[in-house]
């Protein structure tokens, strides 16, 4: 009785385990199977995920993977959304170890939300951190910056093209700049207390240096030495917005990713 009570388990946990997860049996929002985060990292970031979603109404999740299974990131991605048994409307960042794969598959609000060029604007904002191996910075930039992104959608005007947030100056660019400013400025003080020894200035033309009286031209004539012309591409017209793809469910999303 024992054996037939241990099979009708195992088969009823195999069973569990090939369908998906029904929407009242929610999948976590932060799901490390790659183990790149310590317990108090995990239980940070799972509550600053938990936080955002519950009062923005959506499902932010960050995923992370060893292998994709020989799926596309955003397949993976995407599939993984639609069988976790989150919400319509979210966005998932998904990151595998195995060839330093990234993608945000974004679904429902979660489209109008994230643009392509604020994926693109998000991600250069987390991909720093993300390659020098600070997951937890990198995942939080994320979640904060979805969070800021869905405000604005809400408002009725998205970042998009032209309306994008500016990016905060790192402490590097910062020095980097104090450096250049306080270089000009001693360029200009050094040109001007040079300029004040100088006794004698060049003159622009030649026949200034001429002894009138002392040249006749009989004739004078041009000659053409050379042409330089600059070609520049025309900006193609761009719209912005976000671009779409169907999953394998047959739901719709948006996205858009890279290597780290």
């Amino acid at each position: 009785m024992k054996r037939y009570f241990t099979l009708i388990l195992v088969i009823s946990l195999c069973l569990f385990l090939c369908f998906p997860v029904s929407a009242g049996e929610q999948m976590p929002r932060l799901i490390d199977e790659a183990d790149l985060l310590t317990n108090s990292e995990e239980a940070s970031l799972l509550a600053t995920l938990n936080e955002i979603s519950e009062r923005q109404g959506m499902d932010i999740v960050v995923l992370t993977v060893y292998s994709l299974d020989g799926k596309s990131p955003r397949a993976y991605a995407d599939d993984f959304y639609d069988n976790g048994g989150y919400g319509y409307d979210g966005i998932l960042l998904l990151l595998s170890m195995e060839f330093r794969d990234w993608y945000i598959s974004t679904s429902g609000y979660g489209i109008t939300a994230l643009t392509d060029a604020g994926i693109d604007y998000i991600s250069d904002q987390f991909l720093p951190a993300l390659s020098s191996g600070e997951y937890a910075d990198a995942f939080t930039t994320y979640a904060t910056l979805c969070d800021d992104f869905i405000d604005e959608a809400k408002t009725g005007k998205p970042y998009d093209i032209g309306s994008l947030p500016k990016a905060p100056f790192a402490v590097g660019q910062k020095l980097l700049l104090s450096l250049v400013i306080g270089f000009v400025i001693a360029f200009i003080i050094t040109s001007i207390m040079k300029s004040k020894l100088k006794s004698v200035k060049a003159q622009a033309a030649a026949n200034n240096y001429v002894r009138a009286g002392s040249l006749q031209i009989t004739h004078s004539h041009d000659r053409f030495l050379y042409r330089h012309v600059d070609r520049r591409a025309r900006p193609q017209n761009n719209g912005g917005g976000s671009s779409t793809h169907t999953s394998s469910s047959g739901r719709s999303h948006g996205g858009g990713g890279g290597k780290f």
